[in-house]
């Protein structure tokens, strides 16, 4: 949308000019990651537990559905930025996430469950792209990895702590209905803050345009679908990547529960399982973002995934030990995810032009969401025909896979390198 030049004019890019903004999106934030944390403990149990589900396909179809569903939002909200502001697209990711813990926590069938992360998904996807656009547009060129790594620290913090807390009202007090309705408090406030004290930023994408080396005035939605997916080579890497990293974060969240639970864990051992892994990622970002500006993103991704692969045969080497194996297994993949995350959103920034920056990483996150939908239906295919311990082996085989991918196909490891457009959008 446009804005004024005088407006523009008055408009700083940068973290300390916008602290105040930026940390408001940041508290945004923890509500957003605190959403998806209501499932990370209890869902899957509740599946096999209260609605008697006897299928592995069918007890992670809800993680299936959310990843398809907050992939999809994900691909049509660069898109949408074109016509509508960031801020009314984080209003309405955050209407729409209303009914989720109310219906988490009385569904009397389990396709009421399924439909809660269908509304989950697209809450996910409008609110986590737009608060990831908006914090980037307030930064600016410099320090996207530090914007990236206060961020997903914020939001992975919240999904672990969330994830403890459930699995600790779980144990006192059963599955359902008491440790999903904390997600009434977060829906609530993320409505609140966004509609009512948010700026929106297209003042600041205006005069990073302005800033910018020429760049085209509108770039074709599918040219930018097919560079950030395959012809640019350094977008097709981090989006593999990303995919990777979300197909064993979608793989663990369905497999580890259940998992440890046949091993005779109980509820409050599996959160506090499945929420250091989050708290890890997310908090090891408070270090690894401002890494990632100063060493480079590729060594930081592909170190990242390595560290990740490593989780799963450590998981079931030490099995003998279950909660041995989930607290080795959850920091490792705590701190390999750490490590590239921030890197792989920093990576597609470095890449895209301001004028289509919202697209391209619409595009990968959506390649990147996609992997929670990828890896459950290979958890529950590969769990449902030779057992649990076969989906935990290939979580760890293509994340190593994707990490070797990433070192040949990434390049341009410093964050401080003009922003190439691609070959196609120089032809618009």
């Amino acid at each position: 949308m446009a804005v004024p030049v005088a407006a523009a004019e008055r408009v700083r890019l940068g973290l300390r000019a916008n602290w105040q903004q930026f940390a408001l999106l940041v508290v945004v934030n923890v509500f957003v990651g605190g959403m998806v944390g209501l499932e990370r403990t209890t869902t899957g149990l509740v599946g096999t537990r209260v609605f008697h589900l006897s299928g592995y396909v069918a007890v992670f179809s809800f993680i299936i559905a959310f990843g398809v569903t907050k992939a999809l939002t994900n691909l049509v909200a660069g898109p949408l930025t074109a016509r509508h502001t960031r801020k009314t697209l984080l209003v309405a990711g955050w209407a729409v996430g209303l009914p989720v813990p109310f219906l988490l926590a009385w569904a009397p069938e389990w396709g009421w469950i399924v439909a809660a992360n269908v509304c989950l998904g697209v809450n996910q996807g409008l609110t986590s792209s737009m608060v990831v656009n908006m914090k980037i547009d307030l930064v600016g060129p410099r320090g996207r990895g530090l914007a990236m790594g206060l961020n997903e620290a914020a939001g992975y913090m919240a999904v672990g702590a969330t994830a403890l807390a459930t699995g600790y009202l779980a144990e006192a007090y059963g599955l359902r209905p008491v440790p999903e309705l904390i997600g009434v408090f977060y829906a609530i406030a993320g409505l609140v803050l966004s509609a009512l004290v948010v700026r929106d930023t297209a003042g600041h994408v205006a005069v990073e345009e302005a800033a910018a080396h020429p760049g085209p005035a509108r770039v074709p939605f599918w040219t930018v679908v097919k560079d950030t997916s395959w012809r640019s080579r350094p977008l097709r890497g981090v989006s593999q990547a990303g995919l990777a990293n979300n197909l064993n974060d979608g793989l663990t969240w369905a497999v580890f529960p259940l998992l440890f639970a046949s091993h005779g864990l109980g509820l409050a051992a599996i959160g506090l399982i499945k929420g250091l892994y989050p708290m890890l990622w997310g908090g090891g970002q408070l270090f690894t973002g401002r890494l990632a500006d100063t060493v480079g993103r590729r060594p930081m991704i592909v170190t990242g995934m390595i560290v990740q692969a490593a989780a799963f045969p450590a998981a079931l080497l030490l099995l003998a030990w279950p909660l041995v194996a989930g607290l080795v297994s959850a920091v490792l993949l705590g701190i390999g995810t750490a490590m590239a995350q921030p890197a792989l959103s920093g990576a597609v920034a470095d890449h895209t032009h301001p004028s289509w920056r919202a697209q391209g990483l619409g595009v990968y996150r959506f390649w990147r969401d996609l992997g929670y939908a990828i890896g459950a239906v290979i958890a529950g295919l590969l769990a449902q025909a030779l057992g649990l311990s076969a989906a935990v082996i290939a979580g760890g085989v293509l994340t190593l896979a994707s990490g070797l991918l990433a070192a040949r196909w990434i390049t341009g490891g410093s964050s401080h390198v003009a922003a190439p457009r691609p070959a196609a959008a120089l032809r618009c």
